[in-house]
């Protein structure tokens, strides 16, 4: 599934609210829409500037929603469905964020030396540290400008490749 534009996007980060999943830790599960919230928010407070970045945080989990009950392949999924719309940086950070080591993702593809691996590590702690029940992390709403933004630029470099 490819993404046809933010409000799809909107649409299917709605639909993650009351969706629950253990996602790695396999602790107390947690409502992605919440999760996605709160890992949008960590990645603001420690990269503000970087609104790929917080992007990625927020779209990370909209794989779960679209191959539910499957345990493996979210990220792949996710990433392949924001790339049209949010550009090869968003989806390389949400594909590389979950990869098999614990805590250093592995670079694949175009990521393998490096422009995307750190940021992949950023993404997977906030995304480790975003599972606290109750912590307002601000309304899907709120995100609807920075991803409107994120999506303008990716279609304006895009015209220029």
């Amino acid at each position: 599934m490819e993404l046809r534009g933010v409000e799809e996007l909107m649409d299917l980060l709605h639909a993650c609210r009351g969706a629950r999943d253990t996602a790695c830790l396999g602790g107390t599960p947690v409502d992605l829409h919440d999760h996605a919230l709160q890992t949008a928010a960590l990645l603001r407070r420690s990269r503000p500037a970087d609104k790929e970045l917080q992007v990625a945080g927020l779209v990370h989990v909209v794989g779960r929603l679209l191959r539910p009950g499957e345990p493996t392949g979210h990220a792949g999924l996710a990433a392949d469905a924001v790339r049209s719309l949010l550009g090869e940086r968003v989806s390389g950070l949400v594909r590389l964020h979950r990869e098999d080591r614990p805590h250093e993702p592995a670079p694949v593809g175009p990521a393998r030396d490096g422009p995307f691996t750190e940021d992949a590590l950023i993404l997977r702690q906030a995304d480790e540290s975003a599972r606290t029940a109750g912590l307002d992390a601000g309304v899907l709403e709120d995100w609807r400008t920075v991803l409107t933004l994120v999506s303008a630029r990716h279609a304006r470099l895009g015209a220029v490749d």
